[in-house]
C-alpha cells in the first residue's frame, strides 16, 4: 500500500515536498474546476502561469488569456476564471494561458513533481480510478486562499484519501488526511449546504452566479484527467 499525505495550504508545501511523490493539486472556487472545465470542452493545452506579468507576457505573446486576482478579471484577459466561460467555442483546440489568485501558484509550487495532476469535484471519479490504478506515494495539495486553509479544498482531498484508502491501495499516518476525511463524511450528503459557511464562498457572492458555484461543487461531470508536462497542462486520457 501507498501512503497519502494532504498539505493544507501553499504555506505549508515544503513541509511535504518529496520530488518522488505524485502530487494532486486542489482548488475547487475555482482554478482546477476551470482547467477540468476547460479541457473537457476540448482546449488542446493550458498553460498555467504564476503571476500577472507572465500572464501578461503570454497576452503579448499571442496566448488566449483567462486570468484573474481577488476573483475579478485582470484588465487585459479574454475572459476570467469561471468554468462556465470555458466554452467549446472559445478553447477546443486551442492553448489557453492561465493565471489565477490562488491554483497556478500551487501549481507552479509543485511543478517538479514527479506527476503533477489536477483534481476538482466534477472529476473525482477518474481522479479516484486512475490513481487507484496507479498507486504511488501521494501528496494531495489544497491551493487554499492566499496560504489560508479553506474548507472547499480539503473536502475534496478528504473525498480523494478516503476512497483511495477505501481502495485497499492506500493508506494514512497523517492527520491531515485523517481532518480531512472526517470533514468529507460529515459534508457529503449535503456538500452545497456545508459549503454555504465557506469563506470564499462568501467572497464569490457579489462576483459569480449561483449557477457557477453549483457547478464546481457537482460530483463527476466529467471524466478528463488533466496532468503536467513540461509546461503545459493536457489531458491523459
Amino acid at each position: 500500500m501507498q501512503p497519502i499525505e494532504v498539505c493544507f495550504s501553499p504555506a505549508l508545501y515544503k513541509l511535504y515536498h518529496s520530488d518522488d511523490k505524485c502530487v494532486v493539486i486542489i482548488d475547487i472556487l475555482r482554478a482546477t474546476t476551470s482547467i477540468c472545465a476547460a479541457i473537457a470542452a476540448g482546449a488542446e493545452k493550458i498553460l498555467p502561469v504564476a503571476s500577472v506579468d507572465d500572464a501578461l507576457k503570454a497576452k503579448q505573446q499571442g496566448y488566449i488569456v483567462a486570468a484573474e486576482r481577488e476573483g475579478k478579471v485582470l484588465d487585459f484577459a479574454d475572459f476570467g476564471n469561471s468554468p462556465d466561460l470555458f466554452t467549446p467555442e472559445r478553447v477546443k483546440n486551442k492553448t489557453i494561458a492561465y493565471s489565477t489568485t490562488n491554483g497556478t501558484q500551487a501549481i507552479d509550487m509543485a511543478k517538479q513533481a514527479k506527476l503533477l495532476l489536477i483534481a476538482s469535484f466534477i472529476n473525482l471519479s477518474a481522479i479516484n480510478q486512475h490513481l487507484a490504478s496507479h498507486p504511488q506515494p501521494l501528496l494531495l495539495f489544497c491551493s487554499g486562499w492566499k496560504n489560508k486553509f479553506n474548507l472547499e479544498d480539503t473536502l475534496c482531498a478528504g473525498a480523494i484519501a478516503y476512497a483511495l484508502i477505501q481502495s485497499g491501495k492506500y493508506f494514512t499516518q497523517c492527520d491531515s488526511t485523517l481532518a480531512s476525511i472526517d470533514l468529507w463524511l460529515l459534508a457529503k450528503d449535503n456538500l452545497s449546504s456545508y459549503l454555504e459557511k465557506a469563506s470564499h464562498r462568501h467572497r464569490l457572492k457579489n462576483i459569480v452566479d449561483d449557477s457557477v458555484i453549483k457547478y464546481c461543487l457537482s460530483l463527476n461531470l466529467t471524466n478528463v484527467i488533466p496532468y503536467y508536462q513540461d509546461g503545459f497542462i493536457k489531458n491523459m486520457i
